[in-house]
Order: structure tokens, then C-alpha cells, then sequence
């Protein structure tokens, strides 16, 4: 099953854009992501696990920031088609 992400990351720094930006790299990393960027969030594409298995590996690095919020939100279905 393929799945859409929409993620909003705000780290709760004074450095907030390198935290934001070194998220989404590390997210581009994983090659069977597709990895979208909006001024407002960034979006994920791909096949369920393997999304959240990525996800899942990367907010957790993002979490050693103090005060690191994420809001998700996941649709099981790959909006790209859509568009």
C-alpha cells in the first residue's frame, strides 16, 4: 500500500531553519521516499513501511533537539496521482 505524508516540523530553537533543513535531507536520503518541499511542510511519498520505517528513524534523531514538535498528517493513498 502506498501512503502520503504531510509533515510540519517546528523545533523549538533559535536555530530552527538548520534543524528543519537537515530533516528533510536526511529524509532525501532514503531512496525509495519521494520527498516533496512546501513553504509550509513537507510531504512523503511511498509504500507504507518503508515510509514509516524512515519516518520513524528520522523524527527520533530529530527528537535529541529539546522540545522538537511534528504534526502528521497520513492518508493511505499516494496523492501524487491526484495532482
Amino acid at each position: 500500500m502506498n501512503i502520503s505524508i504531510e509533515i510540519s516540523y517546528y523545533p523549538m530553537q533559535d536555530e530552527y531553519i538548520s534543524a528543519i533543513l537537515s530533516f528533510i535531507d536526511r529524509l532525501k536520503n532514503y531512496t525509495e521516499l519521494h520527498v516533496e518541499n512546501t513553504s509550509m511542510s513537507t510531504q512523503v511519498f511511498g509504500e507504507y513501511n518503508y515510509v514509516m520505517k524512515a519516518i520513524t528513524l528520522e523524527i527520533e534523531k530529530s527528537f535529541e533537539i529539546p522540545q522538537s514538535v511534528f504534526i502528521l498528517k497520513i492518508i493511505n493513498s499516494d496523492l501524487r496521482i491526484y495532482s
